[in-house]
């Protein structure tokens, strides 16, 4: 990529965002982390930018802005990319907007796919209201552009915190005392038939031979007659409870290696470059999960409303590239201040 040429690590441009896109080539783009200004709660210091997001009079113009520069930024973005977008709520005379989600019902309604909602938690909140609770959360949900996409959950596992151990007589046990002996007892009562008793049988004794091995820390089984599916009875709706019905059983593992994270991230926001007027400041923790577990090395990661430059910052500081984009002057300026100041190793 040219803007990136010669060893180059990152690039911070001013400019209207979908006017840059459109002088990218197709598909060169390996991650999107972003967050566009919300609507009617920002202001640029060119306050008299026709360009700038956020300042339309109407939530319609803004959510269709909104799809026309992620329709540029899918171009730009390789098939194996990811999209992260993070977006805050509003109120407008007394009701709750649901911004974030028409937003991305929009851009799912536009081809994209979402995979997931995540709740950033903010650990605080303001209280302007009295009369509602506290707002302390904005979503971030994470999009793709085909169902194949790069993504490494064994960068972001999380490590279990208990390990299988030993019983009295020495039998090695999950990590919570599961030595399986309740469920052999279950399937030799149960009404399975000889090949399902057979098969459970085999399972169960692979997992055990799997924490043994240390290969798995913990489990649970679920035998027709004696346990339910967690979440529904119905097979149309629950693929567990399909299996229970065609096979007999099916067991829950939890592998040695780790949990995914859950898609609530508890995150206090960014202090240190809220600067001025900008009030949106991603908190580098934030980029932690989406960079790890959809950039492959060495990746180009995008932001096209880069502020004060986390996005960026956060790319070189885990051994990527970035590109930040912003209409503000001003807001490049402090982005490459703040480069400069972290990451002096990269800066031109």
């Amino acid at each position: 990529m040219e803007l990136l040429a010669n060893g180059k690590k990152y690039a911070l441009i001013t400019g209207d965002c979908l006017s840059v896109l459109k002088t990218f080539d197709d598909e060169i783009i390996d991650c999107v982390i972003t967050s566009p200004p919300y609507w009617g709660m920002r202001e640029y210091d060119n306050k008299e930018d026709s360009a700038e997001i956020g300042n339309e009079k109407r939530f319609e113009e803004y959510k269709n802005s909104l799809v026309c520069i992620f329709r540029e930024v899918k171009r730009v973005l390789k098939s194996s990319g990811s999209l992260w977008l993070n977006l805050g709520d509003k109120y407008q005379d007394k009701k709750l907007m649901g911004m974030p989600w028409r937003v991305a019902i929009a851009l799912m309604d536009d081809g994209w796919i979402l995979r997931n909602d995540v709740i950033w938690n903010q650990m605080k909140g303001t209280q302007s209201a009295k009369d509602r609770l506290r707002d302390s959360y904005e979503h971030v949900f994470h999009f793709v552009k085909t169902k194949r996409y790069f993504y490494n959950g064994d960068a972001i596992r999380i490590k279990p915190t208990l390990k299988p151990k030993t019983d009295d007589n020495g039998t090695v046990i999950s990590a919570t005392g599961v030595s399986g002996k309740k469920y052999f007892k279950q399937i030799a009562d149960s009404d399975l038939t000889d090949e399902e008793k057979n098969n459970a049988l085999n399972a169960l004794n692979e997992t055990l031979e799997q924490i043994k091995k240390g290969e798995v820390n913990d489990f649970r089984m679920a035998i027709r007659g004696f346990q339910r599916p967690w979440h529904s009875d119905s097979v149309k709706i629950s693929g567990r409870a399909k299996e229970l019905q065609e096979r007999g059983f099916y067991i829950m593992k939890i592998w040695a290696k780790g949990t995914l994270p859950t898609d609530i991230w508890n995150i206090v926001p960014e202090d240190t470059w809220r600067k001025d007027n900008h009030y949106a400041v991603f908190p580098e923790e934030l980029l932690r999960i989406p960079i790890k577990s959809t950039c492959p090395p060495d990746s180009i990661i995008l932001d096209p409303f880069s502020g004060t430059g986390s996005t960026v910052a956060a790319a070189l500081k885990m051994g990527h590239r970035g590109i930040g984009i912003d209409l503000s002057q001003e807001y490049t300026d402090t982005a490459t201040k703040r480069i400069k100041e972290e990451c002096p190793i990269f800066a031109v």
